[in-house]
């Protein structure tokens, strides 16, 4: 990035950091009770003395950060404390009275746990920076410990209004602490009657947080007061509750944090630390809780002591599951390849064999349909990759059908797993292939189904021949549009072009994925040539049937007025052929008509007296015009 554009973007993130500051600071100077409609940031609703004074205030912060920062590299947090939580602190940590009414700002400084020996002199230089630039800033040095300790001593509050800090340096614990705390709102204000204990545990707990590190976290559910549904249909409504504020929580507190939340019942919850089951053991060891009701802390305490210990029972319960651990391992590898391995190459190798037109084989059929086809047949598949199919579909799975394969080594796994990844890379490639041949299948379809059926109307055998014939007897004289002759010579000019390649890169030897781009071109080409063929040969088909219907003497007029040509045949109705449309007339109109309507009508009309009717004649002269009737 430009080093212009990288100080613009400092810049800027600056400006938002103090528009940040001031909003939390103008709430020192307007209760937010009296706030009512009026923006913050406006500054004509703050008296000009009193925004002076804000004005001042953030950048005496901003410089007490700057200065601080730069003597201790290793801090991880700063944090402006919510103005409504300053009498709390104040009290906590026994603030004097003729301090307190200066209106102090309080500042939270978290530092390492391995620095504490440090804190003393770290929190005489962070006052005194502070004295020096304003003397309402007050300083609360101490680790993430101190906190956690606060959790443990039942200090909510305190450690609520350390959480809701806003974060001016944050390295990761005021963003976990916070998305934490908010959910923790959410949750106790929806259902605090059912919520026993909200645990912090995890990489925050052990101050290893970072900025993206999960936040953890654990909701004891009370249970035991539960009448009028099932214990399991309580904790999954609530549940339910507790995960959707999941987003909303990440969504308020701004942070990048994914929250990772644990729903237990209380009973559920006893039982696991009755049976000392080692993950719950780590969960009272390591959580700290953000609100408890106590139950949670006493479990802790009695951790501490040595109270909580497993019965036989459990012990044995683990020890046996360590006894069955080769028995699983084995059986899991054994399903890796007779389950993974195995469809991922069989379905695949099906869906390529219906590609080509086939109808779907079975799996025994599979390993030969790809050998005979694409290796022997189309030679577009090299021989090894049909072994490999082979080996799996065959050796292995059916191999363990018949009880011959009870177990695989590691070393299969490696080899087989190598194997597979190396035919899925060959199969994507022999894709394309695949599409390219039944491409050139399909032009070649259409070329022939389309100059066979000219050869016919023409009677000339030659590609040049045909299209020049068709050209002076069929448009050149109105009986068929320019653009069929378009897109005749569109499917011959396709199908040379595709020989061509295919010549070539059978020389070159060009691999599929350098095809990739053409074959998607030439599907194009291709679908565009079927379209403009498939027209051609239905009015062909209908041109045909109209010659044959006029070579068995029935009525067949032309209309020719002066603008206009036409042909009209009467049967049960009048039908009209102007440039290859088929029309009916229909209420003094024309309209569309099938052609399935125009050959049943002449099916039926070789047995039959035709006769003109005058006054369908007349309607004819409406439309027409004054016209000649040629037979």
């Amino acid at each position: 990035m430009p080093k212009e554009n990288s100080e613009k973007k400092e810049s800027r993130k600056e400006e938002n950091t103090q528009e940040s500051v001031e909003q939390n600071l103008s709430q020192e100077y307007i209760p937010k009770a009296k706030l009512g409609n009026l923006p913050v940031n406006n500054q004509l609703a703050i008296p000009e003395n009193i925004r002076k004074e804000m004005e001042k205030t953030k950048k005496d912060i901003e410089k007490f950060k700057e200065e601080l920062t730069k003597k201790y590299d290793y801090i991880e947090a700063i944090g402006i404390i919510p103005v409504q939580a300053a009498q709390k602190i104040e009290e906590e940590y026994e603030i004097p009275e003729e301090e307190a009414k200066k209106k102090l700002i309080h500042l939270l400084v978290l530092i390492p746990e391995e620095k504490f020996k440090e804190i003393g002199k770290f929190k005489t230089d962070a006052i005194q920076i502070a004295q020096k630039l304003n003397n309402k800033i007050w300083v609360h040095a101490m680790t993430h410990v101190d906190i956690w300790n606060l959790c443990s001593d039942s200090k909510f509050d305190i450690v609520e209004a350390f959480a809701m800090s806003f974060p001016i340096v944050d390295k990761g614990i005021l963003g976990a602490l916070a998305v934490a705390q908010i959910h923790k709102t959410l949750v106790l204000k929806k259902f605090e009657k059912y919520v026993t204990s909200y645990v912090i545990a995890g990489s925050l707990t052990r101050g290893t947080a970072t900025k993206t590190s999960d936040v953890d976290v654990f909701v004891i559910i009370d249970d035991t007061d539960v009448k009028r549904m099932s214990r399991m249909e309580l904790k999954e409504k609530l549940r339910g509750i507790i995960y959707q504020y999941i987003s909303e929580a990440e969504a308020l507190s701004g942070v990048k944090n994914i929250l990772n939340v644990q729903v237990y019942l209380m009973t559920e919850f006893w039982e696991s630390v009755k049976d000392a089951s080692p993950v719950i053991f780590t969960f009272i060891r390591d959580g700290l809780p953000l609100y408890d009701r106590g139950t949670f802390l006493p479990w802790k305490a009695l951790l501490k002591m040595g109270k909580i210990k497993p019965s036989p029972e459990s012990i044995d319960m683990f020890m046996s599951s360590g006894d069955k651990m080769e028995e699983m391992v084995k059986r899991r590898m054994l399903d890796l390849v007779i389950l993974d391995i195995y469809w991922s190459v069989l379905t695949p190798s099906q869906a390529l064999l219906m590609l080509y037109g086939l109808p779907p084989p079975t799996h025994k059929e599979t390993p030969a349909q790809i050998e005979e086809i694409f290796v022997k047949k189309e030679k577009l598949l090299e021989q090894k990759y049909a072994d490999i199919l082979k080996v799996i579909v065959i050796d292995y799975y059916k191999g363990y059908e018949h009880g011959k394969v009870k177990e695989v080594k590691g070393e299969e796994v490696d080899k087989l797993l190598k194997d597979a990844v190396d035919y899925m890379k060959r199969l994507k490639e022999l894709r394309k292939q695949i599409e390219k041949r039944v491409q050139e299948n399909q032009i070649e379809k259409i070329y022939n189904d389309l100059f066979g059926m000219l050869s016919g109307l023409t009677n000339k055998k030659e590609e040049s021949d045909i299209i020049e014939e068709f050209d002076k007897e069929f448009v050149k004289k109105g009986r068929f549009p320019q653009r069929f002759l378009e897109g005749i010579k569109y499917t011959a000019k396709v199908k040379k072009e595709m020989a061509k390649e295919e010549k070539e890169e059978k020389k070159s030897k060009k691999k599929a994925k350098e095809m990739t781009k053409e074959t998607e071109a030439e599907i194009n080409k291709v679908d565009e040539a079927r379209k403009m063929a498939e027209e051609i040969i239905r009015i062909l088909i209908e041109y045909s049937q109209r010659c044959e219907f006029m070579a068995s003497n029935k009525p067949h007029f032309v209309i020719k007025s002066k603008e206009r040509k036409a042909e009209v045949f009467f049967l049960e109705n009048v039908f009209i052929i102007q440039d290859g449309k088929l029309f009916k007339l229909q209420a003094k109109k024309l309209v569309d008509a099938t052609p399935q309507e125009f050959e049943t009508q002449i099916s039926e009309a070789k047995n039959k007296e035709i006769k003109i009717d005058s006054e369908k004649l007349e309607i004819l002269k409406e439309i027409f015009g004054e016209f000649e009737l040629l037979g």
